[in-house]
């Protein structure tokens, strides 16, 4: 509790472990709250469930509320799974799909992860995965980072293809950018437009400064 408390004044650091995808994990108490991050940026609540949120309300609580099928690529310490079960109020199945095994036991011993009866860790590299699934999906979570960086597969032709191949028709994808420069704008422009009539696609950029949101809906 004292930590807690201090954690108004300044950021407390409880734990560390060095890690091979995110290189260094950090858990900290800031501003009374638990929170998980990277070398450069902030991986778990704080910040990042901020902005996860924020892309759930623009497609509607409600309407997630009754989905039966939530995938979401890059678990980390759980935020969103958090946000989608605690004020979503989300009974539906959720896979989480995390290539990080160090990361998901910090999620587990300090944020409770493990403790959700509907979701289903997967260590497993994002990419991999959607080419081995064969379960369709209402709601598809990308939110993959290493450290600042976003894998290049994350915008080749062929993950794009095969995800939208798993989104059940009326179903969303809420992807979560980063955009630090103009080649980033450029990437995210092009990723744009990729998707065709079939597609319902709304950008928001500067979603706390740095983050740019998709939410993309399969219209058939």
């Amino acid at each position: 509790m004292f930590q807690r408390l201090l954690s108004f004044l300044f950021p407390i650091t409880i734990y560390q472990k060095k890690s091979v995808f995110s290189k260094n994990l950090e858990v900290t108490w800031n501003n009374g709250q638990l929170v998980l991050d990277s070398l450069n940026t902030n991986y778990s609540y704080g910040s990042l469930q901020r902005i996860l949120r924020k892309g759930l309300k623009y497609i509607g609580f409600e309407r997630i509320k009754n989905f039966d099928s939530i995938l979401v690529l890059g678990v980390a310490g759980g935020s969103v799974i958090k946000t989608l079960v605690d004020e979503v109020a989300c009974k539906g199945k959720i896979t989480g799909v995390e290539i990080d095994e160090n990361v998901i036991e910090i999620a587990n011993q300090y944020f409770g992860l493990n403790a959700i009866p509907n979701v289903e860790i997967v260590i497993d590299d994002a990419f991999e995965f959607v080419l081995k699934t064969k379960e369709k999906y209402d709601l598809i979570i990308i939110d993959i980072f290493q450290d600042t960086q976003m894998p290049s597969f994350l915008f080749q032709d062929f993950f794009i293809n095969r995800v939208n191949f798993l989104l059940k028709v009326n179903g969303f994808i809420l992807f979560n950018t980063m955009v630090l420069d103009q080649k980033d704008q450029e990437r995210n422009r092009e990723y744009r437009s990729w998707f065709n009539k079939n597609y319902s696609v709304r950008m928001y950029p500067k979603v706390e400064e740095h983050n740019e949101l998709f939410t993309i809906k399969k219209l058939a």
